[in-house]
């Protein structure tokens, strides 16, 4: 047996202002209309407090709202009133023609739509309550384009390979040559702090003019080939983290916005700002190990802070 609720609204006539603020939370947290003022969720936590909003909103100026639990004996009779697929058909479309339009030229533009493309996913899955194959083959497709614009911006960006990421100890791992490609961006750059500060704190960095000229007996990172890459949909950083058992709540969240910086996703909340910081050191500090340094204070810094906000949640 389903469980729903079901929210049953009038307005008062003269209220045009707040019955439009009330479509859009609706609309926003996917609510299914059953007729005129009557509408429909399914029984989630979430759900329940986007109706209670309504309903406080629409009590305080004088309407009626009655929020009701109901049961479907039939388990799924409702279930088709929450199809996405329309939707989701309508963003493949976008992505595809994005797709399309990517040009060396034009990667940091197409990268931004991607961004705005990967925001609409993210709200759609939220209020996909009974999501299909569908959702994966977008999200894939999405997925492939982020990768793509990433390329176009920096060709020496590696490609993920499908294999099973190993595990590693860090007592093995002491005192290494660690290489990768000079001047670097957020994946390497994060990678190399993370090197330093979690794995080897006596690693020497070495910046690589040209992949192939690595040094024999270093630990490449972040290029085709390299000994720690992107596996799967994990770029560097987040394949570090996990060979090495780097399990700490702080770090996984880390690993979240470096994902994102380096080749998109669910953007966090910091990452519009962080981006702009490296942005900045990038084109003021030449030197690949001074721009490490810099960037290492930020990177403490924003650990700091995850791990001081995990505490007090």
């Amino acid at each position: 047996m389903k469980k729903w609720i079901v929210l049953v609204i009038g307005f008062p006539t003269v209220n045009a202002t707040e019955r439009m603020r009330a479509w859009r939370t609706l609309k926003a947290c996917g609510a299914a209309v059953l007729r005129d003022g009557v509408y429909l969720l399914p029984h989630h936590q979430d759900c329940l407090d986007a109706f209670q909003t309504v309903e406080r909103d629409v009590l305080s100026i004088n309407g009626t709202a009655y929020l009701l639990p109901i049961s479907d004996i039939h388990g799924k009779r409702f279930v088709p009133l929450f199809d996405r697929s329309d939707d989701y058909c309508q963003l493949r479309v976008a992505i595809e023609e994005c797709q399309s339009q990517l040009k060396p030229e034009t990667a940091r533009e197409s990268l931004k739509q991607a961004r705005k493309l990967r925001k609409t996913l993210t709200h759609l899955n939220k209020i996909d309550f009974f999501p299909s194959e569908v959702q994966h083959q977008v999200s894939t497709v999405l997925s492939e384009l982020e990768q793509a614009c990433a390329r176009e911006l920096d060709p020496s960006e590696p490609k993920a390979v499908e294999e099973k990421i190993a595990r590693r100890y860090i007592a093995d791992y002491q005192g290494k040559t660690w290489a990768t490609r000079k001047r670097p961006w957020v994946d390497r750059l994060a990678s190399a702090w993370l090197i330093r500060r979690f794995i080897d704190p006596q690693a020497y960095i070495f910046w690589l003019e040209q992949t192939s000229d690595c040094p024999k007996g270093a630990l490449g990172f972040d290029y085709d080939g390299a000994e720690f890459s992107h596996i799967g949909n994990q770029v560097t950083f987040e394949v570090l983290v996990a060979s090495f058992g780097l399990a700490q709540p702080a770090l996984i969240r880390f690993g979240q916005l470096i994902h994102y910086l380096d080749v998109g996703g669910v953007q966090p909340p910091e990452a519009i700002g962080i981006e702009r910081i490296l942005a900045g050191m990038q084109n003021t500090i030449h030197d690949d190990d001074d721009f490490l340094a810099m960037a290492s204070i930020t990177f403490d810094g924003l650990l700091a802070g995850f791990e001081q906000g995990l505490k007090t949640a």
